[in-house]
């Protein structure tokens, strides 16, 4: 979002040096040649988001909104730091990059600042994915550069935008998460995965502050929906396979809870546009969409449940953006875990899960609960349509 950063102690010269020879790792990774996401067989998958990097040129981008005790020599290694921590203490199937990767104005360079930016889950040969935020494309490339960029680097599948339609905005593409190997759901898309371009600033003279997900997009979504709906649906499987979405701007419904319907913390406003373009009506229609995850307001990192969606920040996690010294740079962990069958094979999804990590000596996890389960989503479409908004469900951890 805007401009302003937590800390962990600052990097050594050995450390920094380290982190740094792992950047700059670019290749050509084409759709074709993209890996199929998978269940592993221990019936789970698992999603590492990171919101709001905001990368700079490395070494020389000062960290802001640290203690005073955490200011000599921190920077962007901090933020790289993190992400290996994250990477090797959760060790996810997919990692989600949901914008302002770059922070553009203090990026000589947008193309070696995405490459360092992305470093850490290049290196490691794990999936990943990455959209855009208002800030990408302030430095040396356009929008449309960044994406063109971010698809070239090796192990990602990010993709710049779905192929033979117009639709506004780079980074609008769905990803499909296959069941568990040898079971019957190993060709089927049991857990479908959206990503949107929310835009960066309005255009419209008469409409003020950030973009919004546009119609274009939304009819895009709508279509994907239903079809992955009805590829997954059948005579005996009438639900649709859960989906999640993933933006940078949160949309205005993140204003509809307070402190006592939603898991987390609000230190912030909600930055969304100042206008409704209507997206959040559209996903609870299509009826797969489980949860949603943002960035954007650093300060923010709740979960709230509306109309049977979850809204869910991040919370703050690069060293080159705004925070609040003292509360820690984080992250947020989805975990989806199949359900057995009767002939103790992996059937669909049973539940998503979620917590997040501080960026402290521990890592450690806080507000862990349960998105969605299937045992409890059994309510029908009028009852969700109906329910008061912002009220929150009770369901915990097993």
């Amino acid at each position: 979002m805007k401009r302003k950063a937590v800390g962990v102690p600052c990097l050594s010269a050995a450390a920094a040096a380290a982190v740094l020879c792992l950047s700059s790792l670019a290749g050509a990774a084409g759709v074709a040649g993209q890996k199929r996401l998978q269940f592993g067989e221990n019936g789970e998958f698992k999603i590492l988001q990171v919101a709001d990097m905001h990368y700079g040129d490395g070494k020389a981008t000062p960290c802001e909104d640290v203690l005073p005790s955490q200011m000599a020599g921190c920077s962007d290694l901090n933020t790289t730091a993190f992400v290996h921590r994250m990477i090797q203490a959760e060790k996810p199937d997919l990692v989600v990059f949901t914008g302002d990767n770059i922070f553009g104005f203090d990026a000589t360079d947008a193309a070696k600042s995405l490459e360092y930016a992305f470093a850490p889950a290049v290196s490691s040969s794990i999936p990943w994915a990455a959209i855009l935020g208002n800030h990408d494309q302030e430095s040396t490339l356009s929008r449309e550069g960044v994406m063109k960029h971010i698809v070239t680097l090796e192990h990602t599948l990010s993709q710049v935008n779905p192929t033979g339609i117009e639709i506004d905005g780079f980074g609008n593409y769905n990803l499909e998460v296959h069941g568990v190997e040898g079971s019957g759901f190993e060709n089927k898309s049991v857990l479908n995965l959206y990503f949107l371009d929310s835009g960066d600033y309005s255009t419209v003279p008469s409409i003020l502050g950030y973009d919004w997900i546009k119609p274009s997009q939304q009819v895009w979504f709508q279509h994907t929906s239903k079809k992955l709906r009805r590829a997954y649906t059948s005579k005996h499987r009438k639900a649709p396979a859960p989906g999640l979405a993933y933006f940078h701007i949160p949309l205005p419904e993140f204003a509809s809870f307070d402190s006592s319907n939603f898991t987390g913390v609000k230190q912030e406003g909600i930055s969304s546009a100042s206008v409704n373009s209507g997206f959040f009506a559209t996903m609870v229609e299509a009826g797969d969409v489980k949860a949603v995850f943002t960035g954007h307001d650093h300060l923010n990192d709740f979960c709230g449940e509306l109309s049977g969606i979850e809204l869910c920040y991040a919370g703050g996690f690069g060293y080159h953006a705004y925070g609040k010294a003292g509360w820690a740079r984080r992250a947020r962990v989805v975990l989806a875990t199949l359900e057995k069958t009767d002939k103790a094979t992996w059937g669909p999804v049973k539940s998503i899960k979620t917590w997040k990590r501080l960026d402290d000596r521990h890592l450690t996890a806080i507000d862990g609960q349960v998105l969605w389960s299937k045992r409890t989503k059994e309510r029908s479409r009028s009852v969700v349509l109906e329910q008061n908004y912002g009220k929150r469900s009770t369901c915990m951890l097993e």
